[in-house]
């Protein structure tokens, strides 16, 4: 069983350190580097990979190849950058200096996609009221989405268990932060079971 590695990491920026520092050598705040030691990947028998899985080889011939079925957004732009739209099960991190749009594009999307299946909104920036406001402004279909103002991780996945949204969108994902970590909000976040979702 591989030994667990010790990081040291930092409650202000969320970098990482190999040795403890008085002072952060990313952001340079004090005293800042907490000890953090992974889970490390359970040995079953053989050489692990991703998520523990023991890898083998094999022939490209032998790998089975299909076509995964999509779901459209409504957006025909963001599918065509999607490749045809959302895949179930897969995660999408959308990027972009401030004020691009990207909120609205993903209230846009999750406005036409819970009118399909169960959606949620999850803002950790803005307050529900601002959400709906943009809704009313764009004439969304306000009806069927439903929308929570949320920034800790465990309470995400708590009611993302008990609504079981087909879909969920977390905007943003820099203003979510961890009750097991000390590490200042979406500076240090570690793989999570998250529900698979669209």
């Amino acid at each position: 069983m591989a030994k667990a590695k010790t990081v040291y990491v930092c409650s202000e920026c969320g970098s990482e350190a190999r040795k403890w520092a008085g002072q952060c050598a990313d952001c340079g705040a004090w005293n800042s580097l907490v000890e953090f030691k992974p889970e490390a990947p359970v040995a079953r028998g053989g050489r692990t990979g991703y998520a523990g899985e023991v890898q083998t080889v094999t022939t490209m011939a032998e790998i089975s190849v299909g076509e995964e079925p999509r779901v459209a957004t409504g957006l025909s732009e963001l599918d065509r950058v999607l490749g045809g739209g959302l895949v179930e099960g897969s995660v999408v991190l959308i990027g972009g200096d401030p004020g691009i749009g990207k909120s609205t594009i993903l209230l846009q999307t999750l406005t036409h996609l819970s009118q399909q299946a169960p959606a949620l909104y999850v803002t950790g920036e803005e307050s529900l009221q601002q959400v709906a406001l943009r809704a009313h402004r764009l004439e969304l279909p306000q009806d069927a989405l439903k929308v929570m103002s949320e920034t800790s991780i465990e309470n995400i996945i708590a009611t993302a268990k008990r609504e079981t949204p087909r879909v969920m969108v977390v905007d943003s994902i820099q203003t979510i932060y961890s009750e097991a970590l000390t590490s200042a909000p979406g500076g240090y976040l570690r793989s999570v079971n998250v529900p698979r979702l669209w």
